[in-house]
């Protein structure tokens, strides 16, 4: 992607569809003047003598005890500098928006205009009573230093500077694991810090106590070692400053163990790893640029164990593995502080995690076999849901071990079930499934191309590194419309009505005759069906030239899934097809089935359904626990539609005995456990969260989840069709680009899994 193309998308996607990346929204009901009465004058009045009596009952009665504030005054932005208040606002949104994904934790951003460290912590006192928690923001050093020393003394909230601290945690328990790894003794290896910033030295400090000695460490900055016969070092660089006789980075690197870097790219040579002791530990973490190439690295050095802030590379130290879990836990027993010891607390619990067996889920989404602790894995991956699980109670206990928690937990269990339901996986499950499919990408025809919004999603899915697009259409509309987005890619772009192509339509056709000759097709025929493009997309993916499709942009679904049943064909031992909604809620993706094929399925065929939702649900990560709806609950209601989906459970129970799936049901009891559990003990689907949802009819899943996609303003993902032997996939009339970028995304994932059954 061009710098002015990426300038372009980067403003389009902070201003549209509404500026900015955070909202305030309402949490209490609002639509009635008592409502009101209750939210505002008069009846806000009682909450507020409760907490004029006890300030402890704003954790009661008000967002205080979730909110936290990312608080900057600009100084160091992101590495772009001193660019002041206003300028850092987006990424202090951005810093929120984090926050709320992963931690569920609610965001103020600050922006206090002044260099004043007097100043500004003033304005930060004077406002903390509005929050649970303090995140320092893009502050430079060392006033950073200064400012965070006298929050945290005189606040009794927690208060931390994540470029500092966050850094230090992530890195930190990389480097516990690697020195593991390496059998080396951590009292005794020699480390190289490059940098001498807020975060070098936190991370120093914190790898002090993890038990690096002092006399082990050589800091540098931009002039070379930090030596104690320099005159005038402030006092964080004295800290770190060393009497042995080494003056420049090179020198420093000789028989070293391990390498930080916090500067800035390209400073490390491959002569430097040279020089450096057996299985040398690099953590090149300058952004976007490392300070050596992970790929020049690991060439120079085949023993080495390497770490960078990128994602497209392993071990990746990023600061999303720490602050919004350390917070939640911090939060959670209403900590009047962060300390070394729920900082420590952290540091292990990563390092920990990182020795576990890794869940399915990871691994499918990382797109791997398995992932196991080692040189390529000393550090877990920001999509591993057991992070808020593991971190945040670890965080929590250390604070109440420290004396710091005035609302302990009593009830771990309880407490660790309370945070895995925080985050509805479904928030996570776009970002998790790009990631999968950028792990190994497959060719996706885009059989309608010459529609601008078709266009737009195959330069995403291509910009993104996600996949490999055909366009397909008239190339000079094509041409012309990349023009006007400024895609400028060499894509293969095939026009099936174009001279060019009569050789490869007429091979089209012959292998579409030989198949459908005794179903009435003539040779004539056959040639006249691949001069249309859906009928040419499904033979390109039916023999082989191309690995997935995604059509159906300007075509009727039914139209659209024709050729597909005639060219593709369905899985052996699939009787019909089906299809399947992901719906990304609150409480996690819903598999809603069948959203699109068939009208009324027989109990037989409505079984089918249900076992390939299942299946289905597999490919994601998910377990399936699926609920067979009705407007009847086991019977207690009489009618031919009820029974059919009564017999179409039975056989499930029968075939597949291990399948969690259960009904009749009315849709109430299937999502609310403890009403399910009340009233119907004895279902399969006590004490499971329902992920699966199957309609006795296409009019009612239809209905189902195009009325929850526009009232509850939740995304969908499909209609994705289960049961053909090639991964195609069909959008609906005038789909979106984001649901044509989440359907091509699923169609590549559905080609990798195909390719591993090959």
């Amino acid at each position: 992607m061009s710098n002015s193309k990426k300038k372009s998308e980067a403003l389009r996607y902070h201003q549209y569809p509404t500026p900015g990346k955070i909202q305030v929204v309402p949490t209490k009901k609002h639509s009635t003047q008592r409502d009101l009465s209750l939210a505002y004058s008069p009846g806000v009045a009682e909450p507020c003598l409760e907490i004029e009596k006890n300030p402890d009952d704003a954790y009661k009665y008000t967002s205080k005890g979730n909110l936290v504030a990312v608080i900057s005054n600009g100084t160091a932005v992101l590495g772009l500098g001193d660019i002041g208040a206003l300028a850092g606002k987006p990424v202090m949104e951005g810093k929120g928006l984090l926050f709320k994904i992963f931690a569920d934790i609610d965001v103020f951003d600050i922006e206090v205009d002044t260099k004043d460290v007097e100043k500004f912590i003033e304005t930060v006192k004077n406002i903390a009573p509005t929050f649970g928690g303090i995140n320092l923001e893009d502050i430079k050093a060392p006033e950073a230093f200064e400012i965070e020393r006298r929050l945290k003394e005189e606040l009794d909230i927690p208060v931390m500077h994540d470029d500092q601290h966050g850094t230090a945690i992530i890195s930190a328990a990389a480097l516990k694991n690697a020195i593991e790894i390496t059998g080396k003794n951590i009292s005794e290896v020699k480390i190289v810090v490059n940098g001498a910033g807020a975060a070098a030295i936190s991370c120093t400090r914190l790898y002090l106590a993890l038990g690096v000695k002092r006399e082990n460490v050589v800091m540098c900055d931009s002039k070379g070692v930090i030596r104690k016969d320099i005159e005038n070092l402030n006092v964080q660089k004295a800290e770190f400053a060393t009497d042995r006789d080494v003056y420049t980075l090179e020198e420093a690197m000789v028989e070293a163990d391990v390498f930080i870097g916090l500067s800035v790219g390209n400073v490390v040579t491959p002569k430097m790893l040279i020089t450096m002791g057996n299985e040398p530990i690099v953590f090149a973490m300058a952004n976007p640029t490392p300070e050596i190439d992970y790929n020049l690295a690991v060439k120079t050095r085949k023993d080495i164990i390497m770490a960078t802030g990128r994602s497209d590379h392993p071990n990746q130290v990023n600061n999303v593995l720490g602050f919004p879990f350390i917070f939640r836990g911090a939060l959670d027993v209403r900590a009047t502080g962060i300390n070394e010891k729920m900082k420590m607390a952290a540091v292990h619990a990563l390092a920990n995690l990182a020795k576990e067996s890794v869940p399915e889920q990871v691994n499918i989404t990382y797109g791997e076999t398995s992932i196991q602790f080692g040189k390529n894995y000393i550090i877990p991956k920001p999509f591993d849901h057991r992070l808020i699980t593991e971190v945040p109670p670890a965080v929590a206990k250390a604070a109440m071990e420290s004396g710091l928690a005035k609302n302990p937990i009593t009830d771990w269990d309880a407490y660790k079930e309370n945070l895995a339901e925080r985050l509805g996986a479904g928030s996570k499950l776009m970002r998790m499934l790009m990631t999968r499919a950028k792990s190994d990408p497959k060719t996706i025809v885009f059989a309608e191309a010459d529609h601008l919004d078709v266009l737009k999603a195959a330069q995403i899915i291509h910009e993104e590194g996600v996949g490999k697009p055909i366009l397909l259409g008239d190339k000079a509309i094509i041409n012309e419309l990349m023009e006007e987005i400024n895609f400028d890619a060499d894509l293969p772009i095939i026009d099936p009505l174009s001279r060019e192509e009569k050789e490869r339509r007429n091979k089209f056709a012959q292998v579409y005759w030989k198949k459908r000759q005794r179903n009435g097709i003539t040779l004539l025929a056959a040639q006249r069906l691949m001069r249309e493009r859906n009928y040419f997309a499904a033979m390109m993916v039916n023999e082989g030239e191309a690995d997935s499709l995604v059509t159906g942009y300007s075509r009727s679904y039914p139209a659209t899934v024709k050729p597909m049943i005639e060219l593709i064909g369905k899985q052996s031992g699939v009787q019909k097809i089906a299809a399947t909604n992901i719906m990304l809620t609150k409480r996690g993706p819903m598999f809603f089935s069948d959203t699109a094929i068939n009208i009324n399925p027989t109990a037989k065929e409505l079984a089918n359904i249900t076992y390939m939702t299942s299946v289905a649900i597999k490919m994601f990560g998910f377990e399936p626990n699926i609920a067979m709806l009705s407007f009847s609950n086991f019977g207690s209601s009489k009618s031919p539609m009820v029974e059919k989906v009564a017999e179409a459970t039975k056989l499930l129970h029968a075939r597949f005995p291990n399948l969690t799936v259960d009904g009749e049901i009315q849709a109430d009891f299937a999502l609310n456990s403890a009403l399910l559990k009340e009233k119907f003990p004895f279902s399969k689907l006590t004490d499971k969260k329902v992920n699966g949802l199957i309609f006795p009819s296409l009019e009612s899943a239809n209905i189902g989840y195009k009325l929850m996609k526009e009232f509850n303003d939740v995304e969908s993902i499909g209609p994705i069709i289960m049961g053909l032997k090639k991964p195609v996939h069909i959008i609906q009339l005038g789909a979106s680009v984001d649901e044509i970028v989440n359907i091509a995304c699923v169609a590549i994932v559905h080609a990798q899994e195909k390719a591993k059954i090959k």
